[in-house]
C-alpha cells in the first residue's frame, strides 16, 4: 500500500507539472514565456525579434504616402508580410497608424500556429499624436519648462489610455537624450540639458505609462528609454554624428535619467542610440548593452534597435563589411529585436543553425520579448476593442491645456504685458495660425481640434479688432512685399503680437526647419523672419514676440528691442489658448528654462553646468555667455527669497543635511515659482562644474503669501565620479546655492565643509 501511495503521490506531481501550461494566466509572465519558448521553432522565436513598420505606412515599392523623411521602402520587401505573420516570422509592428489595422494585424497573427499576438508601437512622445483624433500635449521640452514632474506622469498615464483605446501597447518614449546643443534638431523631444531634470521628467513619464509597479496592470502599456546613449551632442550638431567621451561625463551627465528609469521606474524596454560611442556604435556596443546596462544597471527587459540603425553598423558607421555581419553582431552584443527591414531574420537564423549565435542567446532575446506581451495581457485579447469615441478625451484635453500654461516661459516683459485692454492688435507670422503649434512626432489634426494662437486672441478678447497677416503658415511665404505690409498694418495697431520660429512637421509639405533629422548650422530665426520682425518693431508700437520653437534659438536682437517675449516652445493642441491667456493676464507666466540659451551658434556649446576654465578667456567681438541661463523664467509677479539656511555646516561624508529658504509673493497677482536648489564641489580629485541641479520644487503662492521651501541634501547629492573612477563623497568646501535660476544673481551661496 505504502509503495501504492508513493507512486500515486509521483504521478500527482508529474501531472500537476504536466497541468502547467503557458496559457494558464495565474502563472508569472515570465514562467509562461518560458513554457511557450519549448513549444517554439527557431525560426519562430527569431520572428519575435522581428519588427517591421505597418503595411499602411509604407506601400511597398510607393515609398511613403506622408513623404516622412525616414519611411522610405528600402529593403522593405513586404509584399509577403501577411504571411510572414502568419507563419510567426513577425513579432512586432510600428507606427500602426489606424485602429483598422491593429486589429486586422492580430487577427492575421492568430492564424500562426502557436497565435502569439504582435506588439504593436508608436512613437507616442507627447500623446499619441501619431493618430488623428488622439491628445496632442505640449512637446517635452514645455514639459520640462513646467518642472512640474507630477503632471508629466498624469499625461503618461492619459496617452497611455488613449493608446490602449486604439489597440497600441508600447510607446517609444520618453526620450532621455540630454540636449547639449541646440544646433541638434531634436532638442524639442526631450527634457533639456540637465541629468536631474531629464530624471525625475523621464522617471514619472514611464510611472504614466507603465503605473507605478511597472507591470503594465490596467490602461497602462509599456514604455521605451531611449536613446542609449549620448546622442544630443553630436559632432557638429548634426544627427548620429559620432560621440568621444569620457566614462565619467557618461556617468555623470548621460547615464543618471536611464538609472532613474531602470531601478526607479522599471521601464519595459531600451533603444539603442544612433551614434557610436569612443569609436565603437551604439547598436554594436557589447559593453553598453551587456555589461552596464544589464549587469551593473540590473535592466530585465528587452533592447530594440532604432530604425534601421543595425544596417548602418555597415552602411553608414563602416564598422562591419555587410548586413549580415552586422545583424550578427547586434544580437552578439544584446539587441533583442530589430526595427524594420528584411533579411534580418534570415541572417540570425543562419548564424545559430552554424553554431555562431547559441541558441540560449535567442532565448534570452524572445523570451524577454513574451515575457512583456504577456505581462501586458495581449494573450488574454489579443484582438483589441476599439471604441468609436476616445474615452477622457475632454478630460485629457484639460490637461494639455494646464501643461501648456505651465510650461511657456516669459523671456522679457518691460510692463507690456499682460495686454491693457488695447482696442486694435495686429497678429503677424508664419507660426500664428498654423499647426506648426503641435511640434514634431503629430500628424495633422482636424482644424477644430486645435487651438492655434490666433484662435485663442479671437476668444480671449473677443471685443479686441483684430488684424492679421499669417503668410498662409509658411515660413518660406515671408518675403519683401510681406514684410512691408507687415510694416504698414504694425503702425495701425495698438499692440503688434509677432508669432515666430520654426516648424517642426514630420509631415507636411510646409518646409521643416526642425525635428528630427532637421539640424541647423544656424540659431537665428529661419528664412525671412528677422526682417519681418526688425520691420514690425520699427512701427514704433509695442511688439511682444511669441517665439515658437523646438530648440533654443539665438534672438539677441529681439531681446534688445521687442518689448516682451514669450517662449512657448511648441505647446501642443490647446497652446493657442494657453498663450492668450497669458498675453491677456488670465494666466500668470511660470515656466523656466531647461536649456540655457546661447547667444549664437558661435558659442554652442552653451550650458549652465560647465567647468571653471570655459569663460577664462572672452570672445573677441561679442559679449561672452548665455543670452538667457538655465532655470530662467519671469512671472507677472515678483518673488521674493530670504532666509536661506542650512541645518548643519559641517557634515560627516556619510551624513545629510536640510536647506531652506523662505519665498514670498510680493504680487500683485497669484503665481507659482521653482525653487532650485545647485550644489558646487569647490576643489576635488577632478575639476568639477561651477554648479549642478540637485533639486526642484515648484510651489503656488497667494498674492503676499510666504511659504518656508525645504530640501534634504543626502551623500548621493554630493558624490562625483573622482579620479578613483567611483562614486565618493570626497571632503573638503561645498557651496549650496538656493534660488529661482542658475544665475549667480538669482541664488543665495551657503558654504558647507564636508569632513
Amino acid at each position: 500500500m505504502k509503495r501504492i501511495a508513493i507512486v500515486l503521490g509521483l504521478a500527482a506531481v508529474v501531472m500537476s507539472c504536466a497541468r502547467k501550461d503557458w496559457r494558464d494566466a495565474s502563472l508569472t509572465a515570465e514562467e509562461r514565456a518560458s513554457l511557450l519558448l519549448k513549444e517554439m521553432t527557431l525560426e519562430e522565436k527569431v520572428g519575435q525579434m522581428c519588427q517591421y513598420v505597418a503595411p499602411c505606412y509604407v506601400e511597398p515599392g510607393k515609398g511613403s504616402a506622408r513623404k516622412n523623411i525616414d519611411a522610405t521602402d528600402e529593403n522593405l520587401g513586404n509584399k509577403d508580410l501577411s504571411d510572414k505573420v502568419r507563419r510567426g516570422e513577425v513579432g512586432a509592428f510600428l507606427h500602426v497608424m489606424t485602429s483598422t489595422e491593429a486589429v486586422a494585424l492580430q487577427k492575421l497573427a492568430q492564424e500562426s500556429r502557436l497565435g502569439i499576438p504582435l506588439l504593436l508601437g508608436i512613437d507616442a512622445i507627447h500623446g499619441n499624436a501619431l493618430i488623428e483624433g488622439c491628445t496632442v500635449y505640449p512637446t517635452n521640452i514645455n514639459m520640462a519648462s513646467t518642472f512640474n514632474p507630477e503632471l508629466m506622469e498624469k499625461i503618461g498615464e492619459e496617452t497611455a489610455l488613449e493608446m490602449r483605446q486604439r489597440g497600441l501597447f508600447w510607446t517609444f518614449a520618453p526620450n532621455l537624450d540630454i540636449a547639449r546643443d541646440a544646433r541638434w534638431g531634436r532638442m524639442g523631444e526631450t527634457f533639456g540639458e540637465d541629468a536631474l531634470l531629464t530624471s525625475e521628467m523621464g522617471k514619472y513619464a514611464i510611472w504614466g505609462f507603465q503605473g507605478r509597479d511597472g507591470k503594465y496592470s490596467g490602461n497602462h502599456v509599456v514604455a521605451c528609454a531611449k536613446h542609449l546613449i549620448a546622442g544630443g551632442e553630436p559632432a557638429g550638431g548634426l544627427n548620429a554624428a559620432p560621440m568621444d567621451i569620457s566614462e565619467r561625463k557618461l556617468r555623470e551627465l548621460y547615464l543618471p535619467p536611464f538609472v532613474a528609469a531602470i531601478r526607479d521606474a522599471k521601464v519595459g524596454t531600451v533603444m539603442a542610440a544612433h551614434n557610436e560611442i569612443n569609436g565603437i556604435p551604439c547598436h554594436g556596443n557589447k559593453w553598453l548593452l551587456n555589461d552596464l546596462l544589464r549587469d551593473e544597471l540590473g535592466f530585465d527587459g528587452f533592447v530594440v534597435s532604432d530604425w534601421m540603425d543595425i544596417e548602418r553598423l555597415h552602411s553608414m558607421h563602416h564598422w562591419v563589411p555587410d548586413s549580415t555581419e552586422a545583424f550578427v553582431v547586434s544580437v552578439e552584443s544584446g539587441i533583442d529585436m530589430h526595427m524594420q527591414g528584411d533579411k534580418y531574420f534570415e541572417a540570425v537564423v543562419a548564424a545559430v543553425k552554424s553554431g555562431r549565435i547559441p541558441e540560449s542567446r535567442i532565448d534570452q532575446a524572445a523570451g524577454k520579448i513574451l515575457a512583456v506581451k504577456f505581462a501586458l495581457g495581449l494573450f488574454e485579447q489579443p484582438v483589441p476593442e476599439i471604441p468609436e469615441v476616445l474615452d477622457g478625451a475632454a478630460e485629457h484635453r484639460q490637461t494639455a491645456l494646464e501643461a501648456a500654461r505651465q510650461g511657456l516661459v516669459l523671456l522679457k516683459n518691460d510692463g507690456t504685458l499682460p495686454l491693457k485692454n488695447p482696442r486694435r492688435v495686429f497678429v503677424v507670422g508664419p507660426n500664428a495660425n498654423s499647426q506648426t503649434i503641435l511640434g514634431d512626432w503629430a500628424v495633422p489634426q482636424s482644424d477644430d481640434n486645435v487651438i492655434t494662437v490666433l484662435d485663442g486672441l479671437k476668444a480671449a478678447m473677443p471685443n479686441v479688432s483684430i488684424d492679421t497677416l499669417c503668410f498662409g503658415g509658411k515660413i518660406s511665404n515671408v518675403n519683401a512685399k510681406g514684410v512691408q505690409m507687415a510694416r504698414f498694418k504694425a503702425s495701425a495697431a495698438d499692440v503688434n503680437i509677432v508669432v515666430v520660429g520654426e516648424n517642426s512637421q514630420r509631415y507636411s509639405a510646409f518646409g521643416r526647419t526642425c525635428g528630427e533629422n532637421c539640424d541647423r548650422d544656424d540659431l537665428s530665426l529661419p528664412g525671412m523672419q528677422q526682417q519681418l520682425l526688425e520691420a514690425v518693431v520699427a512701427s514704433g508700437k509695442p511688439t511682444v514676440v511669441v517665439l515658437m520653437t523646438g530648440r533654443a534659438l539665438s534672438i539677441g536682437w529681439a531681446k534688445e528691442n521687442a518689448n516682451a517675449i514669450l517662449n512657448a516652445w511648441e505647446p501642443g493642441q490647446m497652446g493657442g489658448q494657453a498663450i492668450a491667456e497669458v498675453l491677456t493676464g488670465q494666466v500668470n507666466p511660470s515656466g523656466k528654462l531647461p536649456v540655457t540659451v546661447p547667444r549664437n551658434v558661435g558659442q554652442v556649446q552653451t550650458v549652465y553646468n560647465y567647468k571653471h576654465s570655459q569663460y577664462s578667456r572672452l570672445f573677441a567681438t561679442n559679449e561672452t555667455g548665455a543670452l538667457w541661463p538655465f532655470g530662467y523664467g519671469l512671472s507677472y509677479s515678483t518673488f521674493e527669497y530670504s532666509d536661506a539656511t542650512l541645518s548643519k555646516s559641517e557634515i560627516g561624508v556619510s551624513e545629510s543635511l536640510k536647506a531652506s529658504v523662505t519665498v514670498t509673493n510680493n504680487g500683485p497677482y497669484d503665481g507659482d515659482d521653482v525653487v532650485q536648489l545647485y550644489i558646487r564641489d569647490e576643489y576635488g580629485s577632478v575639476t568639477r562644474p561651477v554648479k549642478e541641479l540637485k533639486a526642484f520644487r515648484r510651489i503656488s503662492l497667494k498674492n503676499g503669501e510666504s511659504t518656508k521651501v525645504e530640501f534634504d541634501i543626502t551623500p548621493e547629492m554630493l558624490q562625483c565620479w573622482g579620479v578613483s573612477e567611483k562614486w565618493s563623497v570626497e571632503p573638503g568646501d561645498f557651496t549650496i546655492l538656493l534660488g529661482s535660476s542658475s544665475s549667480d544673481s538669482d541664488l543665495t551661496p551657503l558654504p558647507l565643509k564636508v569632513k
